[in-house]
C-alpha cells in the first residue's frame, strides 16, 4: 500500500467511524446525473498533467493496474461516449513495457486531462470484509452463503402488461410449469425457502457480519483454523436494494443526540445486535439478497473481472468515465487523493464525479473506507486521441 496515504490514515484513524456502502447514500448532497453519459453533459480541457501533484510511487502503482485492465477499453464499448476502443491501443501498447520507475511520464506522454461537467466530485469508500467462516457447517457457523440458485433467471412475469415490457426482463423465479414470479425476498431466504438444494458455497458465523459483507459484494470467510475462502459477487434475487442508513436516518435513530447511534457501521451494527428483534425487522426491509461464488487469485475481482486493489482501483458510473481511464483527485480528505484507475462499478455510484474508492481488506481498510466522504476537484485522463478528435 502507498506508504504517504497510510501515514495519513493513520493520523485520522481516530476521526472515522467506519462504515460500507450504506452510509454514503445518503451523506449529505451528491452528484446526480444531468445527463445520459459524459459526451452529451459536456467535458473540458483540465489542468496540465505535468502540473498535476503526481507522487512517483502513486504512479507507479497506477501503471500496474491501468496495465491489468488494459484489455477492457480495447473490447468493450465505452457507455460514456468519450473513447474508441482504438483510442486505446498506443497507451496500452506502451504500458506494457514501460519502466514503472519513470511511470509519472508515461501518464504524461500518454493522455489528456479532462474535466468532467464542472468536475465537482464525491467519494466514498469501500473494502473487503473478513467475517468467521467456513466452507463445511459446524457448530457456531450457520448462517448460509449462497450460489446462484437454477430458477433465478430473466424472464416476464405475467402480472406485467405487454405495453411494460421494455429492455431486459427482470431476475424472477422460475417455477416448474413454466411461469415467472417475484424472487423470494431477504426475508423468505433467512426463513429457508433455498434450504436443502445445496446451493451452499460456505457458512457464516454472524447474520449480522454477513449482512454489510453482501452490501460490500465480495469478502473472505475466515476459519477458526485461519483457512481463507474469498467470495465475490455472482447474482442478485432482483428485490429492490434499501440502505438500511438511510432509514435509521429517517427515523431520527443516527446522529449524536441522546438515544442515537453514530452514522456508521458500527454504530449500526450496535443498533442491531442491542435491539435484536427490530434489528432483523430493519434488515428484511433491504428484500436484496446477494448470491457469492468462490473466487481464486489475489484479489477480489472488479465489475470488469479484473482484481481491484487497495488504494489504486476506484468505482465509477461508467456512463461518466470510462473503464481502464486513470483518474486524478484532488479533495478534502487527503488520503483519497492521487491517482486511481477505474475498474469498478456499485449501485450507489450514480453519475458525474461519483466515486467510491477501494482500501482493501482488514480493519484499517475497513476504518478508513467507512470514513470515507470527500468532496472536491476530479479530473480523467483520457487517451490523447480521445481528446483530439474531442477538440481538447
Amino acid at each position: 500500500m502507498k506508504q504517504a496515504r497510510l501515514l495519513s490514515c493513520i493520523a485520522v484513524l481516530a476521526l472515522l467511524a467506519g462504515c460500507s456502502r450504506i452510509i454514503p447514500e445518503d451523506a449529505g448532497e451528491q452528484p446526480v446525473p444531468v445527463a445520459p453519459n459524459a459526451a452529451i453533459l459536456g467535458v473540458s480541457a483540465g489542468p496540465s498533467l505535468a502540473s498535476l501533484p503526481i507522487r512517483d510511487v502513486d504512479a507507479s502503482h497506477a501503471l500496474d493496474a491501468f496495465v491489468a485492465s488494459c484489455h477492457v477499453p480495447q473490447q468493450r464499448e465505452d457507455l460514456s461516449g468519450l473513447t474508441q476502443v482504438q483510442d486505446w491501443s498506443a497507451p496500452c501498447d506502451a504500458a506494457a513495457t514501460w519502466p514503472r520507475n519513470d511511470a509519472r511520464r508515461f501518464f504524461v506522454e500518454n493522455f489528456t486531462p479532462v474535466v468532467v461537467g464542472n468536475g465537482r466530485g464525491f467519494a466514498t469508500g469501500y473494502f473487503e470484509p473478513q467475517i468467521a467462516g467456513v466452507r463445511t457447517r459446524r457448530a457456531g457457523f450457520d448462517v448460509p452463503v449462497y450460489g446462484v440458485p437454477d430458477d433465478l433467471e430473466r424472464c416476464w412475469r405475467e402480472d406485467m402488461p405487454e405495453s411494460e415490457r421494455e429492455g431486459r426482463a427482470p431476475l424472477s423465479r422460475r417455477l416448474p410449469d413454466g411461469r415467472c414470479v417475484e424472487y423470494y425476498t431477504r426475508a423468505e431466504i433467512e426463513d429457508g425457502a433455498l434450504a436443502g438444494r445445496g446451493l451452499e458455497i460456505g457458512w457464516a458465523a454472524d447474520p449480522v457480519e454477513f449482512f454489510f459483507l453482501q452490501i460490500q459484494g465480495s469478502g473472505q470467510l475466515i476459519s477458526p483454523e485461519g483457512d481463507v475462502l474469498r467470495i465475490g459477487y455472482a447474482g442478485q434475487n432482483g428485490q429492490a436494494y434499501t440502505g438500511i442508513g438511510g432509514l435509521m436516518r429517517e427515523r431520527g435513530l443516527l446522529g449524536d443526540g441522546p438515544g442515537q447511534y453514530a452514522g456508521s457501521m458500527q454504530g449500526i451494527m450496535q443498533y442491531i445486535r442491542e435491539n435484536p428483534e427490530a434489528g432483523a425487522a430493519l434488515m428484511h426491509e433491504n428484500e436484496s439478497w446477494v448470491f457469492f461464488r468462490v473466487l481464486d487469485g489475489a484479489g477480489p475481482l472488479g465489475s470488469i473481472g479484473v482484481p481491484v486493489t487497495a488504494e489504486n482501483s476506484v468505482a465509477v458510473d461508467p456512463n461518466f468515465v470510462p473503464y481502464g481511464a486513470p483518474v486524478f483527485l484532488d479533495f478534502d480528505r487527503n488520503e483519497a487523493d492521487g491517482l486511481w484507475v477505474a475498474q469498478d462499478t456499485g449501485g450507489a455510484i450514480k453519475g458525474a464525479n461519483r466515486f467510491d474508492t477501494f482500501w482493501g481488506a482488514g480493519e484499517r481498510a475497513r476504518e478508513v473506507a467507512g470514513g470515507m466522504s470527500g468532496r472536491g476537484q476530479a479530473v480523467v485522463l483520457l487517451p490523447t486521441a480521445s481528446a483530439r478528435r474531442l477538440g481538447l
